[in-house]
């Protein structure tokens, strides 16, 4: 029989294999399981706080793998998670995991700046991939990363979370089936006071800077609202602190035009707290605050409150997302759905730097 590399060579060269669909190839390549494996690839404060205690959660996945360039966390993991030796990675021998059947899945969360680097040697290791948010600091990135996943014949999904709460979904149906009127206008606003000052959010070099971070709530937001994508933007940037915020925006707002005619104007910011979103239609409105929290998202609508509790958003995220892989079902976020959002935020950072000119995306 053929080993999965042998496989994955003779589609490379045009034989039988390559006229199998990625679905197949996924199936075929790896045994069945009751859980696929996941290996978290950075240890920071989202692995750490919130997907790790989240896998435990999961139905359709499992915690088995990790990928840390600091020894001592990989201790501390591996006795808490009961980890097997061999599938602790650091981004040295990261390669090597083409060679782990245990793990289906590597979890980049890593500083955006890293996400290329790693989504790409991850598919050419022949792994589905998840990558957190924002997918990339720039276009080129991202369409690097999509072709990477379509080469290697794997899916690649991005962690928008808000996306599989049944609080977003709610007010989408609205924009979608246009119940109260087609959208007329949006505001939405996603912040909070961050004290840090050496995170890579404050580095330009890593992918800092609220508009790829925050930034990309309030842009999804008014997305999400509207259920259209935006024609033309025309952005600011302000500072409170900058000392801290030397090479990157502390806060921004921008205004967003749709093709129906409908407007936004958004905020993002790491120096203010906010969490909000309305929409206002031609017969009505719904809003949402907060619409973007880990836990508790909830508004209301002229027919009534918005509330759908949620045990924890991530398992709900990270158990949907392997069921579309298992069953070969679309995605929510795929990476196209990434790269939506940047191709907004570089229009923003092309605004500002023309004095505030409108862009046209």
């Amino acid at each position: 029989m053929f080993s999965r590399r042998d496989f994955l060579i003779q589609a490379a060269l045009g034989g039988a294999a390559s006229l199998i669909s990625p679905n197949t190839l996924f199936s075929a390549t790896r045994p069945k399981k009751d859980k696929l494996g996941v290996a978290l690839v950075g240890l920071g404060y989202y692995s750490t706080d919130l997907l790790a205690p989240a896998l435990q959660l999961t139905k359709n996945c499992q915690l088995v793998g990790i990928v840390t360039g600091t020894p001592s966390k990989a201790e501390t993991w591996k006795k808490k998670y009961n980890l097997a030796d061999k599938n602790i990675y650091n981004y040295q021998n990261f390669d090597q995991i083409a060679n782990n059947p245990d793990i289906d899945i590597v979890y980049v969360v890593l500083p955006p700046s890293m996400h290329r680097e790693f989504v790409v040697r991850a598919a050419k290791a022949g792994k589905q991939v998840f990558c957190e948010k924002p997918m990339a600091p720039s276009v080129a990135d991202c369409e690097a990363m999509i072709k990477a996943c379509a080469d290697n014949k794997v899916k690649l999904a991005i962690g928008y979370r808000c996306q599989h709460d049944p609080n977003t979904q709610a007010f989408q149906k609205f924009a979608k089936e246009s119940t109260f009127g087609k959208v007329r206008m949006v505001t939405c606003g996603a912040g909070y006071f961050d004290a840090r000052t050496t995170h890579w959010k404050q580095n330009k070099a890593l992918g800092g800077g609220v508009m790829g971070d925050m930034g990309v709530y309030a842009l999804q937001g008014a997305r999400l609202a509207t259920g259209e994508e935006p024609i033309s933007v025309t952005a600011q940037f302000h500072t409170t602190r900058p000392d801290i915020y030397k090479e990157v925006e502390e806060t921004a707002t921008f205004q967003l035009e749709f093709p129906s005619g409908a407007l936004a104007a958004c905020h993002t910011s790491f120096g203010i707290n906010m969490n909000y979103l309305q929409a206002n239609c031609e017969k009505g409105w719904f809003k949402m605050e907060p619409f973007s929290s880990y836990t508790g998202n909830k508004g209301s609508s002229p027919l009534g409150p918005i509330n759908f509790p949620l045990e924890n958003q991530q398992a709900r995220q990270l158990d949907e997302d392997v069921e579309a892989l298992m069953k070969g079902t679309a995605l929510i976020a795929p990476g196209e759905e990434g790269l939506r959002d940047i191709r907004v935020v570089e229009a923003i950072y092309k605004s500002v730097a023309a004095g505030g000119k409108m862009i046209k995306i």
